[in-house]
């Protein structure tokens, strides 16, 4: 009994969640940190089976049953788990065991459950990835850009040109629709071209940013949706362009309302986040802005791909909204990250605030 006593004193104690499940995946024992990252209690998760659906998890439950069956275990290494409706990445371990641990028959094969949270280090790879894909798709999207704007410019001449030789006035209906036609394409190019470089840069108070955005949308905003704020004053004065980051929040912001067309709720929540990761660089304080509606979620075919030039899940739109606003806040040294099921999404900034 003292060795038994011993060992779950010490399973315990791991920082690495541990759970003991039979067959019907109920629950014979879990340690401390399985009680904090679920988060619930000893008694409460040894009370029913473990019932997990797909949304809350994108790992195969009956693994686990095979794994018992079979006596082979196995790992995965990335499961996204939902908590509270907050996406969880961690790393899965399953092995088949007969120890004797409290609470445990040891006459019945069960599985030991690890779990281990990676959400840090999935942040950075994803972080790393998804700026090099973008790199690499702006980069082409601006070489495109270029070799379009270089021949509307002479097409708009020509255009001009041709207007002053026509013998009737009423023909120049046609040259005019050519002049306006290339003048929209231009406008089109150089939003695809989007901010070169980080404008002026001035210690500014964030909320009178976010109030500026309220109001600019607040002034078109469809009556059925309501727009409310959540704000930290304790929030410091950060250095930023505040132009540009208005910009950057407001494509967001605008988006969110396009998206719940007519009726829904959207929320901007600002809170000050620590130790957080921008561009590999660790920051002891970071501005935390959060833009949430109850909208019907981004569809998964659109996550991976949503700040690319050119994509959007909107009939007429440019697909230029998001990915200006990503060019902006990584000027600023900040990230944004997505969160979003059905019913609520969130967009999340993070911008530096102390190394």
């Amino acid at each position: 009994m003292g060795s038994q006593a011993n060992a779950a004193a010490i399973i315990d104690n791991l920082l690495t969640a541990v759970l003991v499940v039979d067959a019907k995946l109920q629950v014979h024992f879990a340690n401390n940190a399985a009680e904090q990252l679920l988060p619930l209690s000893k008694r409460r998760l040894q009370a029913t089976p473990v019932n997990l659906a797909d949304e809350d998890i994108s790992l195969d439950m009956n693994r686990i049953r095979r794994c018992i069956d079979t006596e082979q275990g196995f790992t995965d290494s990335e499961v996204q788990l939902m908590i509270d409706g907050i996406p969880r990445w961690v790393e899965v371990n399953v092995t088949p065991i007969t120890l004797p641990l409290p609470g445990v028959e040891s006459n019945h094969m069960q599985a030991l459950i690890e779990l281990r949270l990676i959400d840090q280090q999935k942040k950075i790879s994803q972080e790393l990835q998804q700026r090099t894909q973008q790199q690499a798709a702006r980069e082409l999207v601006r070489g495109l850009a270029h070799e379009i704007k270089n021949p509307l410019g002479g097409l708009r001449g020509a255009a001009q040109l041709l207007e002053r030789e026509l013998p009737r006035p009423e023909l120049k209906e046609f040259t005019q629709l050519i002049i306006a036609q290339a003048d929209r394409l231009r406008n089109l190019v150089d939003r695809l071209l989007g901010p070169q470089r980080l404008g002026e840069r001035r210690v500014t108070n964030l909320h009178s940013v976010l109030e500026q955005v309220r109001q600019l949308v607040a002034m078109d905003i469809p009556s059925g949706i309501r727009l409310d704020r959540d704000y930290d004053p304790s929030i410091p004065d950060l250095e930023m362009d505040p132009e540009q980051l208005q910009q950057a929040i407001l494509n967001i912001v605008r988006n969110a309302t396009e998206v719940l067309q007519e009726h829904g709720h959207i929320l901007m929540k600002t809170r000050t986040a620590f130790q957080v990761m921008l561009h590999g660089h660790r920051y002891r304080l970071a501005a935390e802005i959060r833009i949430i509606d109850n909208g019907p979620g981004i569809p998964e075919s659109l996550r991976d791909t949503l700040f690319y030039p050119m994509v959007t899940g909107r009939d007429g739109g440019t697909g230029l909204g998001l990915s200006i606003a990503q060019d902006l806040i990584h000027q600023h040294q900040g990230r944004i990250e997505i969160q979003s099921c059905p019913g609520r999404t969130e967009f999340i900034i993070y911008l530096p605030l102390r190394r």
